[in-house]
Parts: structure tokens; C-alpha cells; sequence
């Protein structure tokens, strides 16, 4: 496995490379100082795991995150505990506090490698390998201020757009991330998701009812009330893809 090593600290980030070549399954493929350095990095060098600092200046781990469209397998490396509930919300495969010992490094590895080679026999029998669409299956990153979930694009009902962010509908929560609305529609499979308007994408298997709206365009009622203006350019389209 490819692994980005990141940590402000110098001293910290030799020791756990050299705790690491103990391991013939891992390859340091680099290592980064701050967020900056290691969003160039993992988008070059496509890591299947960072070992990831919490605690940076200026931007923290959590922000890397944010900011990464493809984010790679996360074990959080920190002094501090208090963020343990938070690495969970975001997925973390583990969460291992300094100094770090060889065992519990011992098992966030066995952990590692149970993910990656399940991913793999998945990718083998779907087919799915790096660029593909997004599907109702996959987990995407959602961080809006000191608040981070990782969810389900199955659970997501709605993406709206609203000036340079998008609000992104799932459960009770609303959260805005900073991208655009075209963006996102590229990254989504069209066999889950449908551009309804300018302003919306909404999950296919949200729909509960339809009808007809003015100037040929149509309503649709999402499961839990959502209402969602389909315009009339796309209505056509809209019809085609929910019928027999």
C-alpha cells in the first residue's frame, strides 16, 4: 500500500516512518508538513492511506479533508484525544494517539489492509475503478465549520446550489460545502441522480410523487416534503427516465 506521511512536526514524522519500515506491505511514497503540502501531494501521488496530523498551523487535518475530492483511506496520528469522536464521524479507519505504539500501529495496518483488499475483490466483481460516477453506494466527505459527516449518497435526497456553495440534503441536516453545482453534476452517476434545474440535483430514489407545473415543467415531492421544480427543458428528459 501507498502511504503520505503528514505532520508539521519533523522528528514525528521519522518516527513513525521508521515504525513503518517494519512493514513490507507499506511503501512511503512522501511526506508532507502542512495541509497545502499535502493536498499537491496526495493529488500526485495518489496514496491509498495518509497517516494525517490533526493539529497543524494554520489549517488542521480536518480541513485537508475538506478540501480533497478523491480522499484517500485516513489513520489520524495525534496528541490529542479529545478529536477521537470527530475522526469517527469522518470515517477514519483509526485514530492513534502519541507516541504511537508498535501495536496499535501493528493494528491500524491489519485494519488498513482488510479495507483495501475488500475494495478491491468490490471493484473486481462491479467493475468500478478510479474515475467512475459516483453511486448511490459511495461515502462522500461533507464538512460545514466545526461540524463533519461522512454519508451515504443513498441517504442524500437533494444537492441545492446556492451562490458559490451547495446545501446538501440528508436526514435533518443541511450543511453547505464550497463547490459548484456543475461540478458535482459531473461527478454523480445519472442512473441516481438528475439535474433537475439550474439550482437542483435530486436523488432518483427520493421520488415519491410527480405532477405537471406551469409552462410544461413538473413538480416533484421528495420522500419527506421536499418539493422541487423540474424546468421544462428537462422535464422531457425527467419523463423518460421514470417511465416503463
Amino acid at each position: 500500500m501507498r502511504a503520505l506521511v503528514i505532520d508539521d512536526e519533523r522528528l514525528a514524522r521519522k518516527e513513525l516512518i521508521n515504525l513503518l519500515s517494519q512493514y513490507d506491505q507499506v511503501e512511503i511514497v512522501g511526506e508532507a508538513n502542512n495541509v497545502d503540502d499535502a493536498k499537491e501531494k496526495i493529488e500526485a501521488l495518489a496514496p491509498d492511506v495518509v497517516f494525517l496530523d490533526i493539529q497543524m498551523p494554520e489549517k488542521t487535518g480536518f480541513d485537508l479533508l475538506e478540501e480533497l475530492d478523491n480522499v484517500p483511506h485516513v489513520i489520524f496520528t495525534t496528541a490529542y484525544d479529545e478529536y477521537a469522536i470527530k475522526a469517527f464521524q469522518v470515517n477514519a479507519l483509526d485514530y492513534l494517539l502519541k507516541p504511537i505504539e508498535p501495536k496499535r500501529l501493528g493494528e491500524a495496518i491489519e485494519r488498513l489492509l482488510k479495507k483495501l483488499n475488500e475494495n478491491q475483490d468490490k471493484s473486481e466483481e462491479t467493475g468500478d475503478f478510479a474515475g467512475r460516477k459516483l453511486t448511490l453506494d459511495d461515502q462522500v466527505f461533507v464538512k460545514d465549520g466545526d461540524r463533519c459527516w461522512f454519508v451515504k449518497l443513498s441517504n442524500v435526497r437533494l444537492f441545492e446550489s446556492d451562490g458559490n456553495y451547495i446545501k446538501v440534503y440528508f436526514d435533518n441536516f443541511k450543511p453547505m460545502i464550497h463547490k459548484s453545482l456543475n461540478a458535482l453534476d459531473e461527478r454523480l452517476s445519472e442512473k441516481s441522480f438528475f439535474r433537475a434545474s439550474r439550482k437542483h440535483i435530486i436523488n432518483l430514489s427520493w421520488v415519491e410523487a410527480i405532477e405537471p407545473w406551469f409552462n410544461g415543467g413538473l413538480v416533484v415531492t421528495l420522500k419527506g416534503g421536499d418539493r422541487i421544480e423540474v424546468s421544462r427543458r428537462q422535464a422531457a428528459r425527467f419523463k423518460d427516465m421514470m417511465s416503463l
